[in-house]
């Protein structure tokens, strides 16, 4: 009987851990990577970096035993490429849009993708038209976020261009690129570890192509120690540990809880990034700015709500892909999760 309680009480404490690892992971990273990227002004090179990271990450938790994940495969990169270079450039417009704005303008656009995806699968993939309480909840996403976009006292031309750039690359993955990955068979592990990979591989074109290297040489060859502060530096380096740590504990989490009791913690994140975000400096919106932010989440939750049980379970495959979208996004949408459920197959971003 003592036996059983202990193992009862080791349980309750492993889950709750991995829930509090998730939850920390999770409203922390964007904080971090809009510090990050304030720090250290090279978002190409910061984006490499994450996701060697990542990659690396995941290859030594393999060797180690930790997990397992599909070997690399060359006809299975060459399946897979298409779905990693939509996937880095999530990433690249997902980076800039923090570079050149605040935490809450990236929340606020991150929540419209529901809408987006839900026109673009009525339009293109000729589902089903929005239930009337969906279709509600996307019309308070979208009036929070005009609102928001409206009061926006931090408004440019170039932050705004930036986040059409990411809410289109998010979208054509989301509703394009899941079904022709899914069908690769790869595992969790496996899609997090071809998609870092390959992703790191396209950095250095990405680097070519942006002009970014010029400055990159330009600021190491103008320094005579070292060229990266140390603030940088460790900016730096949490934004790499924590993205790896969200895969980590995203994926233990969903094993650990119910789907629901997983949702929760989601909405609850995006509570939580926002908190922090207003609490540790004042890059972030206006009183009513956030208002509107809020109108947003709870518009989120609202959309939640509405596809709850309109689709089967999302497959280990599908679980996997979120939670990589998760670790670079740095935040769990709940809303997206849903929605995705209702696809025949998916492929996550950022």
């Amino acid at each position: 009987m003592a036996s059983a309680k202990f193992e009862v009480s080791k349980q309750y404490y492993a889950t709750s851990s991995l829930v509090v690892g998730y939850a920390l992971c999770s409203s922390l990273l964007a904080v971090i990577n809009k510090f990050a990227i304030t720090k250290f002004n090279y978002p190409g090179l910061l984006t490499a970096l994450q996701y060697l990271t990542s990659a690396l990450g995941v290859w030594i938790l393999g060797k180690l035993g930790f997990l397992y994940h599909d070997p690399f495969n060359f006809d299975t990169a060459k399946k897979f490429l298409p779905a990693a270079a939509v996937f880095y450039l999530a990433i690249f417009t997902n980076t800039n849009l923090l570079r050149h704005a605040n935490v809450d303008t990236f929340i606020v656009f991150r929540s419209l993708t529901p809408l987006l995806v839900a026109i673009a699968d009525t339009t293109f993939r000729k589902q089903p038209c929005p239930s009337k309480l969906t279709f509600v909840s996307l019309v308070i996403i979208l009036g929070g976020a005009v609102g928001y976009v409206i009061n926006d006292e931090g408004f440019t031309l170039t932050a705004y261009s930036w986040a059409l750039a990411y809410l289109v690359t998010i979208t054509t993955e989301m509703v394009y690129i899941k079904h022709m990955v899914t069908n690769l068979g790869l595992n969790t592990w496996g899609f997090v570890f071809y998609n870092n990979l390959l992703s790191l591989m396209m950095a250095p074109v990405f680097g070519v192509l942006t002009g970014e290297y010029v400055d990159v040489f330009s600021a190491v060859r103008s320094s005579s120690g070292i060229w990266v502060e140390p603030g940088a530096f460790l900016a730096v380096a949490l934004s790499c540990v924590f993205g790896l740590l969200i895969s980590f504990f995203g994926f233990a989490a969903r094993k650990a809880i119910s789907a629901t009791a997983f949702t929760v913690t989601g909405v609850v994140n995006k509570f939580l990034t926002v908190g922090i975000n207003v609490l540790i400096w004042d890059k972030h919106a206006s009183p009513f700015g956030l208002v509107c932010l809020l109108f947003t989440i709870v518009g989120g939750v609202l959309y939640q709500q509405s596809v709850t049980g309109a689709g089967s379970p999302p497959s280990q495959h599908d679980s996997g892909l979120s939670k990589q979208r998760d670790s670079e996004d740095g935040k769990g949408d709940s809303e997206d999760e849903n929605q995705e459920m209702k696809l025949p197959g998916k492929f996550s971003s950022v």
